[in-house]
Formats: C-alpha cells, structure tokens, sequence
C-alpha cells in the first residue's frame, strides 16, 4: 500500500506542470494535414531536446532576478516531462489530440 501511495505522489509531482500548461502552438492550425505535421514536429523537438530546460529555467530565473535553485528544480522537471510528453506526441501524432506541455514545450526560437 505504502509504495502505491508513494507512486501516487510522484506522478502528482510530474503530472502538476501539464495541469497549468499552455497549449501547444500546432493546435492552432486549421486543418487535419497541418495539427498532424505540426504534431511530428513538436514530439521530435521535444523529444530530443527537452533537455535543454536543464540550463534555460535556472538562467531564465537568473536574469528574473529569481532564485535560481527554483529554477533548477523547475528545469529538472520541466525537462523530463518535455522529454517524455515529447515521445507520447511521437508515437499518437496521426490523432490532432494535444497533450499541453509546461511552458508551451521547448522554445524553438518563435516557432
């Protein structure tokens, strides 16, 4: 029981930043072909790269002027969840379903 509820826990932990997340930008477009490609495009980006938000909170807290152990702790989860939420686009991109990540997912420079 006891490892049921500690599991119960950490995946409260991970699943808390998708509860506030932004939707993905793909959702935007206006037909099927597009939210699919867009789709591809994003679970790639964010597969691969999700770990970048390693090094991107804690100097984007930095340069807030905010404490930047909170943004280590945010960039550690962020990551994972991009990386992972990355992969679960990949593998459903044929359904226009969005799955939002924290931050809009990994940031490709205004894409």
């Amino acid at each position: 029981m006891k490892k049921i509820i500690s599991l119960v826990i950490v995946m409260a932990m991970f699943a808390a930043p998708v509860a506030f997340a932004t939707p993905s930008a793909w959702t935007e477009e206006k037909n099927y072909g597009d939210r699919v490609s867009g789709k591809l495009q994003f679970g790639l980006a964010n597969t691969l790269l999700g770990w970048i938000d390693l090094f991107a909170e804690p100097n984007k807290f930095a340069n807030e002027g905010k404490n930047v152990w909170s943004g280590v702790g945010k960039g550690m989860v962020d990551s994972v969840v991009n990386t992972v939420g990355g992969a679960i686009h990949l593998v459903t991109f044929p359904v226009p379903a969005d799955l939002p990540l924290p931050d809009g997912g990994v940031d490709l420079g205004g894409k």
